[in-house]
């Protein structure tokens, strides 16, 4: 498949989940119904086809700094089941963006799902910043699933931030990350998601930090509106000198409902682990202060759900 085979429906998500206009500036893979639809490596990062399974490889060379990968993957049609396994191996002193995303759309009553399986080998002192957005669209009423897996190691003096985002039309998720953390590695993660009518997603947390002075801060902020229900799940173990920070922050509008269970471990003295979680419903004065102003009702809720998500209220 060539870059002429991308379809419009792939190129409008393409847009929505990587800010696309037409051409990526560096390496990238596009992946398109369950296969490559183009795919582009540079002299530092080396993006090859797997043999066993599908997916690819990500090779980014030591030293370089503030280079950008794409890797986007749509599902543009009903009765694609897309599986993908996605290895990244960050060399020492490496500094990159990973631009992943995925959108699933769907045409009639049978259902689409995209499971990407990415897993990070961070070597010392590398530095890994990685944006994933999730939309689902389609007028089909079959099921738009996206279900991704993230499998993290993290190597001494290795940072990894994950700026992860559900944007809306996604009818089911289950969000699944295991991390493991050596001598002074770092990893942060934000997370947003949204769910409308009657979608289900469920994010389930998983990190054990094994090195001295290594950290874990979890930060999530979802809005479950209409009938849809979400789950926060997280576990931060520490089995050493070692911080760790979970914060769960979830409004409910109309019959959204939401279940948080933060729990920590702590397997040494020194270890100092926090959770905090709050749910709430969106406070009346925000909407009358925002009407003042000229908003209609549902103008200000969306505004105030708008800056919630994306941390600026």
């Amino acid at each position: 498949m060539a870059r002429s085979d991308i379809n419009e429906t792939s190129l409008e998500m393409l847009h929505e989940i990587t800010d696309w206009e037409g051409l990526f500036d560096g390496a990238y893979s596009i992946r398109q119904d369950g296969t490559c639809a183009d795919l582009h490596s540079t002299d530092t990062i080396r993006i090859v086809p797997k043999t066993d399974n599908p997916g690819i490889d990500i090779y980014i060379a030591a030293g370089k700094k503030k280079d950008t990968v794409y890797i986007p993957a749509c599902v543009t049609k009903s009765g694609v089941d897309d599986v993908v396994y996605n290895d990244f191996h960050v060399q020492s002193g490496a500094d990159v963006i990973i631009v992943a995303g995925c959108g699933v759309h769907t045409t009639d009553d049978e259902g689409a799902r995209h499971n990407g399986i990415h897993r990070f080998f961070l070597e010392p002192d590398s530095h890994v910043l990685y944006k994933e957005k999730h939309i689902g669209t389609g007028i089909g009423k079959g099921l738009r699933v996206i279900d991704p897996v993230t499998e993290v190691e993290l190597q001494e003096g290795a940072y990894l931030e994950m700026d992860t985002q559900q944007l809306a039309g996604v009818d089911k998720t289950v969000r699944a990350t295991k991390a493991k953390l050596l001598k002074d590695a770092k990893l942060v993660i934000r997370e947003s998601i949204l769910t409308d009518d009657d979608n289900v997603a469920e994010t389930d947390f998983e990190v054990v930090m094994e090195g001295e002075d290594s950290s874990v801060d979890l930060i999530s902020r979802s809005v479950a509106k209409g009938e849809s229900r979400q789950a926060y799940h997280s576990h931060i173990i520490g089995n050493c000198r070692c911080t760790g920070h979970s914060e769960c922050d979830a409004i409910l509008v109309g019959n959204g409902k939401v279940d948080a269970s933060p729990a920590l471990y702590a397997g040494n003295l020194d270890a100092a682990l926090i959770h905090e979680a709050a749910i709430g419903k969106i406070a009346g004065e925000q909407i009358i202060k925002l009407q003042t102003l000229g908003l209609t009702e549902e103008e200000a809720e969306e505004k105030i759900i708008e800056g919630f998500l994306t941390g600026v209220e």
